[in-house]
């Protein structure tokens, strides 16, 4: 099967398809509001709470959440808004004053004020975001909740709740610290009928051999799809899995920006993970001419959950669930909710994002001053006895995962242990092993 791609063919099916609906938005645009120009970017940090299903672990992983909120002014009543997980350079923000949003069309200089350019555009022109980008093929798009690993009880209470919010997928990252059989059978215990657990493997990192322990996990009929199992470079190896899997397998750090990997037929399917939106509309012409399957992927709130819904809806092969995280915070700064029915959410008519800035709530989160999470103990039980100790620190929540990257220990997501989080609690034994682990990374010690 010959997979080769003319460039021609490549624009005739990303670039060309979107630019005449762009010019005729302009055109309605220029006539409603002319000359529409940026005049100024509104930059607002704030704080949200977990919310309080997984507040407990991602307090231990992550620490208090953080978002930057961007309400971008214009020359008229107009505003669009934007979010992102840090600060974009004052430097960046500053290229986008005195110019008209249609400028931004396939902004690949920043997601966060291309969101507020397409909700500007879209506004000025009257139609809803995915009406700039192309066709819509689908107006209802498969959304999946996210969590961390944790113990098998946590993991189980949190399936329920997600599935009670009306989501069909859950996606969490394996970690070595939690034994995923055991994992599995809590979960399989208490899900609904048709649910499916997204298993993300952080590009390996463990000691097992991959395909047997996938072979494990798929016996499972809550199993549902294996995100990153091998390191990124090992393109044949999972050409390879793929071929010998059940299950479908999805390419999320792929290290060649996707183009060489789908011409070997490495993954079922392609995250795009926090990409600009001008690179997802160059990738969804390559996915939509070999008829592959991919999604967006963004942490954020309502605001970049409803840019990720028009995206979607207007690109062809964009039908993979998503992530972007929204049901982890108790609270956003826009006044509409987009909660999945049945996995699927409704891609809004409305022009723009289709989402409103709460003024007063934007103001409240800005002014909450959110408690850190000391450090603490990841404590491990091994089936024999013998005892684990790390060092647990959110400002490397990847060690939660990927414990390798501190080169002390590869470990195995199938060994048979049990971990609980060892909070502060001024006791002598609590110090003396903080103060060991300080000194020593990790502590073993014999049952």
């Amino acid at each position: 099967m010959n997979n080769l791609i003319s460039r021609r063919g490549l624009f005739a099916a990303g670039a060309a398809a979107f630019s005449w609906r762009t010019l005729r938005a302009q055109e309605r645009a220029n006539a409603a509001f002319p000359r529409l120009k940026i005049v100024d970017i509104e930059e607002h940090r704030i704080q949200v709470p977990w919310a309080d299903f997984q507040h407990y672990e991602m307090m231990h992983f992550y620490g208090p959440s953080r978002r930057v909120i961007y309400v971008v002014r214009t020359n008229s009543e107009l505003i669009g808004l934007g979010e992102s997980e840090d600060p974009q350079d004052k430097d960046v923000l500053a290229k986008y004053i005195g110019t008209s949003p249609f400028d931004w069309v396939a902004d690949e200089t920043s997601k966060a004020l291309g969101t507020a350019m397409y909700d500007l555009m879209g506004k000025a022109a009257g139609v809803p975001v995915y009406k700039l980008i192309g066709p819509k093929y689908r107006s209802f798009v498969p959304c999946a909740a996210w969590h961390v690993s944790t113990h098998p009880k946590r993991m189980a209470a949190a399936v329920k709740h997600v599935a009670s919010l009306g989501y069909t997928w859950m996606k969490y990252h394996l970690s070595p610290f939690e034994n995923v059989m055991d994992q599995m059978e809590a979960m399989q215990a208490v899900a609904p009928k048709g649910f499916k657990i997204h298993h993300d493997f952080t590009m390996a990192g463990s000691n097992d051999h991959v395909f047997e322990l996938l072979q494990k996990i798929e016996r499972f009929p809550i199993a549902g799809a294996f995100e990153d199992p091998l390191p990124e470079r090992d393109i044949k190896g999972y050409a390879e899995l793929r071929a010998k899997c059940r299950l479908p397998i999805l390419y999320h750090h792929s290290p060649l920006g996707a183009g060489f990997e789908t011409q070997h037929r490495a993954a079922d399917g392609y995250i795009l993970g926090n990409s600009s939106i001008g690179a997802v509309l160059r990738h969804a012409g390559l996915f939509a001419m070999l008829e592959t399957p991919f999604s967006w992927q963004n942490g954020g709130g309502t605001i970049t959950r409803a840019m990720t819904l028009h995206m979607q809806a207007a690109c062809k092969t964009a039908y993979l669930h998503f992530n972007n995280d929204t049901e982890s915070w108790s609270a956003d700064v826009v006044k509409e909710r987009l909660e999945p029915v049945n996995g699927l959410i409704k891609v809004s008519e409305t022009p723009g994002l289709g989402v409103t800035l709460d003024r007063a709530e934007l103001e409240r989160l800005k002014k909450l001053q959110l408690a850190p999470q000391p450090k603490w103990i990841i404590r491990t039980r091994f089936a024999n006895g013998s005892m684990m100790y790390n060092l647990g620190d959110t400002r490397t929540p990847i060690f939660m995962v990927r414990p390798d990257t501190r080169r002390l220990a590869t470990l195995s997501y199938d060994a048979p242990v049990t971990t609980d989080y060892w909070d502060p609690d001024g006791t002598p034994a609590f110090r003396t092993m903080m103060d060991r682990l300080e000194k020593e990374g990790m502590v073993l010690e014999r049952a």
